[in-house]
């Protein structure tokens, strides 16, 4: 049984909560946040104990794996405390808002002997463990190019204001918006393409505030709501990566080969189907049935199917539970990884310098950095071996 403690308990607390149970070896030993009526809130919801302070937290000797759930500007601040409070921590994306300071956090972190690990944790899902087996198994050949997709539609024209989390947090909106999508939204994609190809060697990207006006303070500096890179990573394949607030909702992944296509329908859904197809059988029966019927009539269906045939990634064992739609994700998971890891005497994935070179590629993405070449990465191959 390892113990941990959450700092923050916002929006994505709730996230967490859901997905304890999935968990067994995990015990939540206790929760703060300075938001005194907010963390009042949250224990009472989940019956869980609330910290006095931050230093009664650190100075609990039974908590293992801190799991930081502030908003990202106190991402730094408040790893690098816990790491001097000698915890391993597990920190919602990113480590930090500056590669300066998620570098001395990792660095930190190595000098103590400690692991540093960085969600999301939606690459160690079955989706992409059945993903993985296809690429692994050849069925598309050499894979050679991809599409990855996090267009999260135009939420700022939803009513944000009222939405609320299961023990009655608001969606911080104003502090998404600030943050920007990039950064919050391009980890779901590159924790998959990471592990898959392994580390980045190059990128180049353009970010944009295309929609300045999304029912916030007027003296709020926003993030980027747009920003494509296109990126090619050691093992020589390359990849567009587009993150956005108000293309239609799309979190699809496309990976070309030279013998076919894998195709992930959302990156947010720990069982999302996922789609194969050869050269020549690319079109399925529905899809040529669609074709022909939009000929027949001379006009475009407002129907999107995905090439190929669907293939599940369903497996056998015990039901998870997860958060509803759509953030389907075990996001526990991580922090599971991290605690198994750390009981058999391995590093997990996910951690140290991986999750420096996440942080490194999101910021970069950004930041719309051109001809940029990550200072980070080089230590690392990928989990799937047939990279």
């Amino acid at each position: 049984m390892t113990k941990i403690a959450f700092v923050g308990t916002g929006f994505v607390a709730d996230y967490y909560m859901t997905t304890l149970e999935n968990h067994p070896d995990l015990q939540l030993a206790g929760v703060w946040d300075r938001d005194s009526a907010r963390l009042a809130q949250f224990c009472a919801f989940h019956k869980v104990r609330a910290y006095a302070d931050m230093q009664a937290l650190l100075d609990d000797t039974d908590v293992r794996i801190v799991v930081n759930l502030t908003n990202p500007e106190s991402h730094y601040e408040v790893n690098k405390a816990c790491l001097e409070a000698g915890k391993h921590v597990y920190c919602e994306k990113p480590l930090a808002m500056r590669l300066d300071d998620a570098e001395a956090v990792a660095q930190l972190a190595a000098e103590r002997g400690l692991t540093l690990c960085c969600a999301p944790a939606n690459a160690l899902s079955k989706a992409h463990d059945a993903f993985a087996d296809l690429l692994s198994k050849g069925h598309i050949g050499r894979p050679r190019l991809v599409y990855a997709e996090m267009e999260d539609g135009p939420v700022f024209r939803a009513d944000w204001q009222n939405w609320r989390s299961r023990s009655g947090a608001h969606w911080p909106g104003a502090e998404e918006f600030k943050i920007g999508c990039t950064l919050e939204h391009a980890g779901y994609a590159l924790s998959w393409l990471v592990d898959l190809f392994g580390p980045v060697v190059h990128l180049s990207a353009s970010s944009a505030l295309c929609f300045p006006d999304k029912g916030v303070d007027d003296r709020e500096a926003l993030a980027p709501d747009f920003s494509v890179g296109l990126i090619t990573f050691r093992n020589g394949v390359r990849a567009r990566l587009t993150c956005g607030l108000a293309a239609p909702r799309d979190r699809s992944l496309t990976v070309l080969g030279d013998s076919g296509s894998l195709i992930l329908r959302d990156l947010w859904d720990d069982n999302s189907p996922i789609h194969l197809s050869a050269p020549g059988n690319e079109r399925s029966l529905l899809e040529r049935a669609l074709n022909f019927i939009e000929h027949r009539f001379g006009r475009t269906l407002p129907v999107r199917v995905l090439p190929g045939r669907r293939v599940t990634s369903e497996q056998a064992g015990r039901k998870r539970t997860l958060p509803s739609y759509p953030s389907q994700i075990d996001f526990m998971g991580g922090i599971a990884e991290q605690a198994a890891a750390l009981k058999e005497g391995r590093t997990p994935f996910f951690s140290g310098k991986v999750a420096l070179h996440l942080t490194e590629l999101v910021l970069a993405l950004n930041a719309g950095e051109n001809d940029y070449k990550p200072k980070t990465g080089f230590e690392f191959s990928p989990r799937w071996s047939g990279a």
